[in-house]
């Protein structure tokens, strides 16, 4: 009589998902409030709509956090990739001036770690602690022979919500305005297939290796997670007339400033007015990498720009320093056709 075969010797193993299940729970029941219906474990996650709104927009995103994912694995070190892949989505729908509402994940691997897949939604769960959102669902999806061994990958989703009248566009931004730039924590989650190969293949560092220049281990730096602006920004959306913001993530300053700037004007950004971490200084000297090329791969520094009026500078920047962040003006809007200039 043939062994009877089963879905565990196939790979899968239903029993350490429904103990990830109840663990995951437990984080995500801190980020709830009262307008979350149904959370973690049903079908379906209920979400109702908070009032105050006379128009109300739903605005969604979704990203990943690339191969940072790989450093995190390399470390074994698994509880700030989360806050990394809530700070991609939200970051993102901010800058429409949306306030974040709910989040969900998807978690992906060849055979299910329960511990590291409860560390990374730890992670995900302070992410959305951080960014005010509710962590009400997700999916974990267990694939042998899909992922190699000791493997995973991540996805996120964030609904928000934003007054059709306080709808940011950015096409009301004219020459004059101020540029204001947000500091980064350093790398956030982009350009890490050059920072890995630099790292491990060129100067062949070990991912506990001590860097001096950098202060810390290598694993140290390369997961330091991406900055939230979530609460400063909506406090700031309190106070000024915001006319356009930019989340500088893959493509750097100039791939993402562009995004929201009217045909008619050019975001002229000048450099030596922030200050630049360390970071991107090792990178580019010991790479060997041009200038231009780390513009736009990098944030360098400034993970979040904001456009004002000249008159609310001095107010955005009270605003922004009391919540915490580090603000520097950057550059200002000029007559053009649509461009980021560097100078």
């Amino acid at each position: 009589m043939k062994k009877p075969l089963t879905y565990r010797d196939a790979g899968v193993d239903i029993k350490a998902g429904e103990r990830l299940v109840d663990k995951i729970k437990e984080f995500a029941k801190k980020t709830f409030d009262g307008n979350v219906l149904a959370g973690i474990g049903g079908f379906g996650a209920g979400y109702l709509l908070p009032k105050g709104y006379s128009e109300p927009v739903l605005v969604s995103g979704t990203d990943g956090v690339g191969t940072k994912l790989k450093v995190a694995q390399m470390a074994n070190v698994h509880d700030t990739v989360g806050i990394d892949l809530v700070a991609m989505c939200v970051n993102d729908i901010l800058t429409v001036g949306a306030k974040p509402l709910f989040f969900l994940d998807y978690f992906a691997t060849g055979k299910l770690s329960v511990d590291v897949a409860a560390d990374v939604v730890k992670g995900i769960a302070k992410g959305c602690e951080i960014a005010g959102c509710a962590l009400i669902g997700g999916e974990t999806a267990e694939m042998p022979d899909f992922y190699p061994e000791g493997e995973y990958d991540l996805a996120g989703f964030v609904v928000g919500i934003v007054d059709r009248s306080r709808y940011i566009t950015g096409e009301k931004i004219k020459p004059g305005d101020v540029i204001l730039g947000l500091s980064s924590s350093g790398i956030h989650s982009n350009g890490y297939s050059l920072v890995r190969k630099l790292f491990f293949e060129i100067l062949e560092l070990k991912i506990d290796d001590r860097v001096e220049e950098l202060g810390g281990k290598v694993y140290e730096v390369l997961l330091t997670p991406t900055r939230i602006y979530v609460k400063s920004v909506l406090k700031l959306l309190e106070k000024v007339e915001i006319k356009g913001m930019a989340h500088i993530t893959g493509g750097g300053i100039p791939g993402n400033l562009v995004r929201v700037l009217p045909q008619n004007v050019n975001a002229v950004v000048k450099k030596g007015t922030w200050e630049v971490p360390p970071i991107f200084t090792f990178i580019q000297e010991r790479g060997n990498v041009p200038e231009d090329e780390m513009f736009n791969t990098f944030n360098m520094g400034i993970g979040y720009t904001v456009v004002v009026s000249p008159k609310d500078v001095e107010m955005a920047v009270s605003v922004l320093e009391g919540a915490d962040e580090r603000v520097f003006k950057i550059g200002e809007i000029r007559e053009g056709e649509g461009k980021v200039v560097i100078e």
